[in-house]
């Protein structure tokens, strides 16, 4: 297996207005993607990967003069890898809202000349889902051979299978839900909370102050970042491991840093601060707790999954406990009740949610199979 190697984003601007379900809508805005592969005669082998949180349209591969820049499924994407550039044309779009290229709230709003701010409209999976086909139109894709994601990825590749039936033949949900639970929207209210509270946010416009809230981006992050991992991963890697223990194997008995793992949540926090935009973490944790598609049909999944006419791979990670195993079991069993073919894989993994994105090779094994599975169903293998 190889790296794609190097690669470069593209941006397409849309000037038709994008109705948002929250009403109102979006004049004109540019999406921001990366390919990788090439698209074959009939462009049956479009593969369209959709991102999780704090990820973006860089899925695979590297930046030109930047060997740190690999893509946030490498281990996933590439020559000969699960999701193979060989055989598939691999698409990655950055959401609108977010802050790598696709119009968010750092941008400047048309109708003010000045960055959106807090003006920037509040945003769901259903909108995100609205302007990749959008782009998939632009690409002259009608298609996808899959449209897969992993967490929040997860609920756009799902929200693809009832929102266009037709124009997928396999959605592939990775440690995902159909809902966030109330713990779930809880720890997202709270991580708002330290950025909503933090003094430089002003009121979502500090661009204008030449300021960013890191206190808030910080602790949002530390707290998001708890919620990814197992509490058996964090007993391995940091137990109660004392900060500089073989220099000082004693308490400080004060507020700053003692332990292995306050250390490592504040180097995530710090690191992250650098380099989110407070407003789109506002807007994509608030996607997150909006997204339910059984709400229209009077809670019944059952019902919001009954138009879907893909094939379906749903997996789950043992340890992942913001969006354990008994979440995707519910989207399994409504597909088994609309009669649809659905392959699930439970994937004893130490790792919590992150658990996706990692190399775990019995995970790895069964998409590979089930991207065999594509290609060999494939109308036309030959590329163009």
């Amino acid at each position: 297996m190889s790296s794609i190697g190097i690669v470069s984003p593209q941006a397409m601007r849309f000037a038709e207005p994008l109705r948002l379900q929250g009403g109102g809508a979006l004049a004109e805005y540019t999406l921001v993607y990366e390919t990788y592969g090439t698209l074959n005669a009939d462009k049956s082998n479009a593969v369209l990967v959709c991102h999780a949180l704090n990820a973006s349209h860089h899925v695979a591969g590297t930046y030109e003069g930047d060997p740190k820049s690999t893509g946030w499924w490498n281990t996933m994407v590439g020559p000969g890898k699960p999701l193979d550039t060989d055989r598939f044309f691999v698409i990655g779009v950055n959401n609108l809202g977010s802050c790598f290229g696709s119009t968010g709230p750092m941008h400047l709003n048309p109708a003010t000349n000045k960055p959106y701010g807090a003006a920037f409209p509040v945003v769901t999976v259903e909108d995100w889902v609205a302007a990749q086909a959008r782009l998939a139109d632009a690409l002259g894709i009608a298609q996808f051979a899959a449209v897969m994601g992993g967490s929040l990825g997860g609920m756009q590749a799902l929200a693809w299978s009832i929102m266009f039936p037709d124009r997928l033949r396999h959605c592939v949900v990775i440690a995902s839900t159909p809902k966030l639970s109330a713990q779930n929207i809880a720890f997202n209210d709270v991580a708002r909370q330290a950025i909503l509270s933090d003094p430089d946010y002003h009121g979502g416009d500090f661009y204008a102050h030449g300021v960013v809230p890191k206190n808030g981006l910080r602790v949002a992050r530390m707290v998001g970042h708890i919620t990814y991992l197992s509490n058996d991963d964090m007993a391995e890697k940091f137990g109660r491991k004392l900060r500089n223990a073989a220099e000082n194997n004693d308490y400080k008995f004060d507020f700053g840093i003692d332990f292995e793992i306050e250390s490592y949540l504040r180097y995530q926090g710090d690191k992250f601060s650098e380099y989110f935009d407070a407003n789109t973490y506002l807007l994509i944790t608030k996607a997150l707790d909006y997204f339910d598609p059984a709400r229209e049909f009077g809670g019944s999944l059952t019902r919001a999954l009954a138009g879907t006419k893909a094939e379906f791979f749903v997996a789950s990670f043992s340890t992942d406990w913001r969006f354990s195993p008994e979440r995707s079991r519910e989207i399994v069993e409504a597909l088994v009740c609309n009669r649809r073919r659905v392959t699930y894989a439970e994937i004893d993994a130490p790792h919590g949610h992150d658990a996706f994105l990692l190399e775990d090779e019995r995970y790895m094994n069964m998409v590979r199979a089930y991207y065999q599975r594509i290609w060999e169903a494939m109308p036309v293998k030959g590329q163009a």
